[in-house]
């Protein structure tokens, strides 16, 4: 699974003799589809309450804490991290190191009137290729890593929602949407790396054959015949389901591949025909660029590791 994730545009912390509150602080901006609020808690506190009425998007920006929902147990939650929270719910939160660390987290409470237009309007005029796909946001997909997409969206409404601008409400529904475009695309993207995705759909039948056959050259004009769409569908059903390109998923999927292989110590020459790269440079380039080490560097970390 790809482990990346990016991390928000972090707002200065306000001084504590700014604060009203040192757990929890609410710094509240009211925008017509939305309440944005950004919270502070500068001092360790426990079992601290945060009921949601709407869907809620949540997003840590600093600090750290240890939380639940009503349907999970406990879990950590840090910066680069999302939290989708369903109607109704309550988080139950610990900050065990505010004392050191303050935490600072926003949440976005959205109208439900606004995500059911936005949803009938996506399937009914913007319908996905895949006719056994909806645009959906799924509720028991509540956790998500922040990819660069998630990011940049999350970070344009939250610089809509803070700025002082007489256009801000028309402005932050378009940025609204998008967010709700990127979230979904990100559970479905989440779906695919645990492997829950519906065979009989054509995104999984794609996903399950790009998989079964990393080893080998990927056409994208002979998987588009395979799953009986044009090739300019092809690009576009991979764009509305994972918010990505084939060719980027391809690469993204060989290169977690490679992971598994140097991780069970074979060789760099060797991870790479069996992901594909008929180069071992090309090879050793893509892995640096999607994890930031070569595959030599990762190998050893991974002995040192154990």
């Amino acid at each position: 699974m790809n482990d990346n994730k990016i991390l928000l545009n972090t707002p200065e912390l306000k001084r504590e003799s700014q604060l009203i509150h040192l757990v929890e602080n609410q710094t509240k901006f009211n925008l017509n589809n939305c309440e944005f609020s950004i919270y502070e808690t500068h001092k360790a506190a426990f079992d601290v309450k945060l009921h949601f009425e709407t869907i809620a998007f949540t997003a840590m920006l600093r600090g750290k804490k240890h939380m639940k929902l009503d349907k999970t147990s406990y879990f950590d939650y840090f910066p680069g991290e999302s939290v989708l929270v369903s109607p109704g719910e309550t988080m139950v939160i610990d900050f065990p190191e505010a004392d050191e660390t303050p935490s600072q987290c926003i949440s976005l409470s959205l109208n439900p009137e606004f995500i059911e237009d936005s949803l009938n309007h996506l399937n009914y005029d913007l319908p996905k290729i895949d006719e056994t796909s909806q645009w959906n946001i799924d509720l028991e997909e509540y956790f998500l890593f922040n990819n660069q997409s998630l990011a940049a969206a999350t970070n344009n409404i939250m610089r809509i929602a803070m700025d002082d601008n007489s256009q801000k409400d028309i402005m932050a529904d378009f940025a609204l949407k998008e967010l709700l475009i990127r979230l979904m695309q990100t559970q479905a993207r989440k779906m695919v790396e645990k492997n829950i995705v519906k065979n009989k759909s054509r995104i999984g039948f794609v996903v399950d054959y790009i998989r079964k056959n990393l080893h080998q050259k990927l056409s994208i004009d002979s998987i588009a015949k395979l799953a009986y769409v044009s090739k300019s569908n092809f690009f576009r059903m991979f764009k509305d389901e994972l918010g990505t390109s084939p060719n980027e998923f391809i690469l993204q999927e060989r290169i977690n591949r490679a992971k598994e292989l140097l991780a069970s110590q074979n060789s760099i020459k060797e991870t790479a025909y069996q992901t594909g790269f008929s180069d071992v440079n090309y090879f050793t380039r893509m892995f640096k660029q999607f994890t930031g080490v070569t595959p030599k560097s990762f190998q050893n970390n991974m002995v040192s590791a154990k």
